[in-house]
This record gives structure tokens, C-alpha cells and sequence, in this order.
């Protein structure tokens, strides 16, 4: 796979693997890797028979138009939270074919960080249609925007293969 380090590109192979093996299909809803996690997951031979779409919500009102994101939930916990993440990984599953979704949403850098909220923190959200989710808050610290989007792609990946496994 060009241009993907070669530890992506076998977790991306694993996840495909696992949702043919399992007859799931995939969604992801993306804000601080904008589509990487998709890209990775398209880049792979065969991926069209599992991922169903992907969904880039850089800003709140794409979270709420695209996702169902509650206005409510953004005002009072901020993008960048555990319920955003879990909000957006179940509105990619109810604005999709797929049978489990990764979302995620954080800081990558290098400015728009804060004491609560640094660079380098980000919720990710997997969800499946049977009603499963799981969050996981990430502080990658400030190792660059690139590479904070990186760690993301490989956590998000690591989930998707985990719940599509216990689904």
C-alpha cells in the first residue's frame, strides 16, 4: 500500500478480513483524521465488500446534519468528548448500511489545545447494530499533528477489528 506505514496497512488488512469473514459491513465518521481511517481501510484489495461509506464531520453543524449529532450534547461536553464519539459512531450506523462504525474526534494539532482538552487528546467510539459500543479516550500528547492522527487511524482500526470480532 503506498504512502501507509506498513503497521496500518496490516491492521487495515485485519479488519477487512474480519468483517468478510463475519458478513459485516463498516462505517466511519471522521473529524481530526478526515477520512484517513477510510483511506486506509479503501486502500486494501477487496475492502468494497465491507465498507459501506465514510463520513468526514470537520465541523459541529456536519456532526449534526451528517451524524444526528445532539446540538445539546455539543453545547454541554464540546466536540472533543466521550459523547460526541459514542453519538457519531451511532449516527454513522443509523445513516448507513453497515453493521458497525468507528468514529473519532479530537485535537491533532498544533494549536487549539487547553488545559482540559490538549493536543493530542481524542475520543474514539465503535458501535454495532446489535447494540455493542466501546470508548476509548486517547492522550497521545503533542508528537505532532501527523502523527496524532496516525495513533488514531491504528487505535480506530484496532477497535473495529475487536467489536466486529464480538459481534
Amino acid at each position: 500500500m503506498s504512502g501507509w506505514p506498513e503497521e496500518i496497512e496490516d491492521r487495515a488488512r485485519a479488519v477487512i478480513a474480519t468483517f468478510v469473514e463475519t458478513g459485516q459491513m463498516v462505517a466511519t465518521a471522521e473529524s481530526c483524521t478526515g477520512g484517513l481511517i477510510a483511506g486506509a481501510l479503501t486502500e486494501i484489495a477487496g475492502s468494497s465488500a465491507v465498507v459501506d461509506r465514510g463520513f468526514v464531520t470537520y465541523s459541529n453543524r456536519a456532526k449534526v446534519e451528517m451524524l444526528g449529532v445532539d446540538q445539546a450534547t455539543l453545547d454541554a461536553f464540546g466536540a472533543v468528548s466521550r459523547q460526541v464519539a459514542l453519538e457519531m459512531a451511532k449516527g454513522a450506523l443509523a445513516h448507513s448500511q453497515a453493521d458497525v462504525a468507528v468514529a473519532v474526534t479530537g485535537i491533532a494539532g498544533p494549536g487549539g489545545g487547553s488545559a482540559e482538552k490538549p493536543v493530542g487528546l481524542v475520543h474514539l467510539a465503535a458501535a454495532s447494530r446489535d447494540g455493542k459500543s466501546e470508548h476509548r479516550e486517547m492522550r497521545y500528547g503533542e508528537i505532532g499533528r501527523d502523527n496524532v492522527r496516525m495513533a488514531t487511524v491504528r487505535t480506530a482500526l484496532d477497535m473495529l477489528t475487536e467489536i466486529a470480532g464480538a459481534s
